[in-house]
């Protein structure tokens, strides 16, 4: 008991590394663990005809987005999906700006059947850092 009360601080220190290693695959989990990196996302696009869908609100779409990708806001996801995407067999990347909407998304799209569906990890963010293109729609 004495070694524990004399080294609270490396007990700690202990925890705090743990939880810092923990967390991350808690959140990958709670989001169905089908996060996708910028470079696995452009293998499945490139592989497997994913369909891109953008989740951005117009004026973020507007001023950059992926290729070939399709806008359907967040709040209109459930509703134009199906229209969207007519084959469900085909993987699906939903995308927002961070990572957080598309983490949203990816619920819907598989509430909607869309079970080959992922959510780029990092959003567009993670797509520049990695030095993808981006188009811009024209004013």
């Amino acid at each position: 008991m004495k070694f524990l009360l004399d080294n609270w601080y490396l007990i700690a220190l202990a925890l705090g590394s743990g939880a810092m290693v923990v967390l991350p695959m808690l959140k990958q989990s709670a989001a169905g663990g089908q996060g996708l990196s910028p470079s696995a996302a452009v293998n499945l696009m490139n592989r497997e005809r994913a369909q891109v869908i953008d989740v951005c609100e117009k004026a973020e779409f507007d001023a950059g987005h992926i290729g070939q990708a399709k806008h359907i806001p967040l709040a209109e996801l459930e509703a134009k999906l199906p229209a969207a995407v007519k084959n469900k067999t085909l993987p699906v990347i939903l995308v927002c700006a961070s990572g957080m909407r598309s983490a949203k998304a990816l619920a819907v799209a598989k509430k909607l059947g869309y079970e080959k569906s992922y959510s780029l990890d990092g959003g567009l963010s993670a797509w520049k850092a990695a030095n993808y293109p981006v188009e811009k729609t024209a004013a």
